[in-house]
Formats: C-alpha cells, structure tokens, sequence
C-alpha cells in the first residue's frame, strides 16, 4: 500500500505547529455557545470561520440552515479509495462559573504545565481543538501531494452540546450525500492510561424527570405530620428501591439484552491495568461502589446505570422551615449497554414509580432523551487499520476500549446512515470539559494531526 508520502506529510505538520495553533486560537475566540440564545450569532460566526477555512484549503464547502444552528458540510473530490465522512462539533459548553477561570474563557493562551504545554480555553479539547486536528492533516496532506485526501465528507454541527435537535432531521433529508462506507468521529480520548484508543462501544442514554404531587399546599408538619402524604418520602422511597443490596437494578426487564463482556475484551481490559481507587482519588474519592464480582472498568463500559441526578422539594433556604411539600422532583438517568431498549427502560421506571405511588397523590415525567447504546464491528479491517497507525505515531500499541458516556450520533450514524463510526480522540481525564479551565495539551493536537495523517494514509 502507498503511504502517499507520509514521512513529508508528517515533517510538513512539524514545522507548521505553530502556524495550527495560531489558526485553532483564532477559531477557540468565537464563544459559540449553542444553548444560549444570546449566542447565536457567534455560533454562525464558528460556522462561517470552518466554512472560508475549508474552502481556502480547497474543500467545497457550505453553511446549510437548520431549525436551529447551522451544519457545516464540506467535501473533497471522489476517488477510488473508500469513503469517509467525518464528523465534530464546534459548538461549546456555557463557561459558569465564571469566577471559578484563571483566565477569560474565551481568550485562548498556551500555559506550561507539569504535564507538558497545554491550550487553555472553553472548546480546546471538546471539540475545536479536536476537530481541527482533522483539518491539519488535510492541510498538510495537500501542501505534499498537491492535493487533499479524496473521497471525504466532512460534518460539522453547532449543535451537540444543546442536545441535537437538528441532526437526527438533517441526517435522513441528506442521507444519500451524507452516508459513505465509515464515519470518524474525533470527540474522545485517550485510554487513562495515555495509550491511544479507538472507542467500539458506547453506553446509550435514558433520562428522565419525575413531579409527585400530594396536598393542594406545604403543609405544616406539626399539623399533618405521620397523617398526610410526604411526596418526598414518597419519592425518595421509590427512588431507594431502584437497587438492591447488591446494586443490581431492580426494574423490571432492566437486563435485557445486556451482554456479559467477552473474553477477549475482558483479557484487553484486564491488560490496561486501571486502577479505580487512583481513579476516584481524582475526584476525592477512594472506595469503588457498584454492582459487586464486576471489573471496574466493566462497570463503567459494559454494564447499565441507574443514577439519581437531583431531587428537589420542600423548602432548602437560609434557616428552617417545618414543612411536607406539596411536591417533589428529582431527574434520574439510566446509562443502557448491549440492546437494551431505551423505551422499555423508560416505561419499567414509570411503573416502578407509580408502584409506589398512594392512592391520593399524582405524578407527572418528563423525558430527556432516549438512546440506545453503540457497539461497532471490529471485524471491519480499517479498525486493526487505524489501530496498527496509532500506535506507529504513539510508539506504544492502540487498544480497543469503551466508554461510559454516551455520543449518540454514533447511533444516529449507525441507524440513519448504515454505517460504523471510528471513535478516535486525543484528550485527557484531566482536560475539565464542561468545567471552567477547559484545557487541550498541545501533545494531544501536535500527535492528533499527526495521527489522523497516518490513518488517512491506512485507508487510502
């Protein structure tokens, strides 16, 4: 197979490190937060940024309107290589709290840290900073061989971190342009260890709000006290029930097409060593919980969740107040593996609830979202691929890993499009996204680029 003259493509991405970062500050100024309103000029202004930068580059490229937030589309010429589409947002998190920055969020600067360089600003490592990686190695790509990388299409969304109302819509009006034979997805990390890693399973997503209501007021609790309905007792009793001594789910149906881990990806996993009590340690914490006789990575990749993510209810201001709400909330989430259905889940947590529910008292749901979870074919050679190139630009072998969270384009991709995602990405555990500080090391963005010129050469 030609390598498309990788070792020039690489030197050319070397001497024009500093020249990238140059470009990926200007892009990190642009505070493109999609879910404020206030906003939304900015997150056009990002679309247009991507859109002039690949066109200069020689894309064809467009801004293309949606209900809400622009997609950005672009395409090389085909060719008779196999086609791709990549895929990432520019899109990024609101940055409160503000005072807790040490610099303004949105005006970028490279710091020296105890772990190397590292480019500080909201949207460096989720996801400008990773998607301009892609950008790079075409650049680069095109500056050696006079030509980008055919049989490309790029997708860019200005709105993941708002939810994804446009996409899902957008994805079956172009599937015919849209779909190709592979996606590459560049929105995640590294393994703990700092081995690079392609992610193959992802965990899908269920969430959901629930509203007990019982008197037609607070209530004194002198009063009524031990006679009348406690929504929050009420509540925080079902909410107990959810798990066993055990801390398996009880709802019903709850496994249901959960599969227990192979033995080849147990054996991988085992192998990387992760240490959860070093992990916990990062948050202050120490001593693992969860279902027991389970890896700990098994727990966080390959097994379902069940977890509280608020309540509210009552009264919780300054002092005390003796009362029995009239009605208390809390949001609950659920994280689905193998082919759990996200509308089951959600009707075994309804029922469950109304199961504890007294005969004068009402409640309400709300849904957050629903998403059954991803798991990709390895069998497909670009995965060993694209495995074999990362770890030739690393010096250390690429693993094949899940991951706890949830992306459900790779979903969408699978089900709309017809085809498999690659989850390739190069940030840390320590780069606080969604949190103030957002950081990118500029290992990460140099050996990114990097890395995505080596893959591009694999599967030319």
């Amino acid at each position: 197979m030609a390598d498309h003259n990788l070792d020039d493509i690489l030197d050319r991405l070397d001497a024009d490190l500093p020249q990238a970062l140059d470009r990926l500050m200007e892009f990190l100024r642009i505070p493109s937060i999609s879910t404020d309103p206030a906003h939304d000029g900015d997150v056009r202004d990002a679309a247009s940024w991507l859109r002039d930068e690949l066109t200069g580059l020689g894309f064809s490229a467009e801004i293309r309107d949606t209900t809400g937030h622009p997609m950005v589309v672009a395409k090389t010429a085909p060719g008779d290589t196999r086609p791709l589409l990549f895929y990432g947002h520019y899109d990024v998190q609101p940055v409160d709290p503000l005072e807790l920055w040490t610099t303004p969020p949105f005006e970028p600067a490279i710091e020296d840290s105890d772990d190397g360089q590292v480019i500080r600003g909201r949207g460096a490592s989720d996801d400008k900073g990773q998607l301009m990686t892609f950008i790079e190695a075409c650049r680069a790509w095109k500056a050696v061989n006079g030509d980008l990388p055919p049989g490309l299409v790029l997708l860019f969304e200005g709105e993941e971190e708002s939810g994804s109302p446009s996409l899902v819509p957008f994805l079956k009006a172009n599937r015919d342009e849209l779909a190709q034979s592979l996606a590459l997805i560049c929105d995640t990390g590294l393994s703990s260890d700092g081995r690079p890693a392609i992610a193959t399973q992802l965990r899908g997503l269920v969430g959901e709000e629930v509203i007990i209501r019982a008197a037609d007021r607070d209530l004194h609790s002198g009063s009524f006290g031990g006679l009348a309905a406690n929504p929050l007792q009420i509540l925080c009793n079902a909410l107990a029930a959810l798990k066993d001594e055990n801390g398996r789910v009880t709802l019903d149906g709850f496994y249901d097409g959960v599969e227990d881990l192979s033995d080849a990806l147990r054996r991988d996993w085992e192998a990387l060593d992760f240490d959860a009590q070093e992990f916990l340690s990062r948050v202050g914490l120490k001593h693992p919980v969860g279902e027991k006789g389970r890896l700990p990575l098994e727990m966080v990749w390959n097994q379902p969740t069940a977890e509280i993510n608020g309540i509210t209810g009552g009264y919780t201001g300054d002092g005390f107040k003796t009362v029995l709400p009239a009605e208390a909330r809390a949001k609950i989430s659920f994280r689905l593996t193998g082919t759990q259905d996200p509308a089951r889940i959600r009707d075994a947590f309804r029922a469950h609830i109304r199961a504890h529910l007294p005969e004068d008292c009402s409640v309400e749901f709300h849904e957050h979202g629903g998403s059954p979870a991803s798991v990709m074919d390895t069998s497909d050679p670009a995965f060993e691929s694209a495995k074999t190139a990362l770890t030739e630009e690393w010096g250390r072998e690429a693993v094949f890993i899940g991951m706890g969270g949830s992306i459900p384009i790779a979903g969408d991709f699978k089900r709309i499009l017809g085809m498999d995602s690659m989850l390739i990405g190069f940030g840390r555990d320590d780069d606080r996204i969604h949190s103030p500080n957002e950081k990118y090391n500029v290992e990460s963005f140099s050996k990114g680029a990097r890395s995505w010129a080596h893959i591009l050469a694999s599967l030319r």
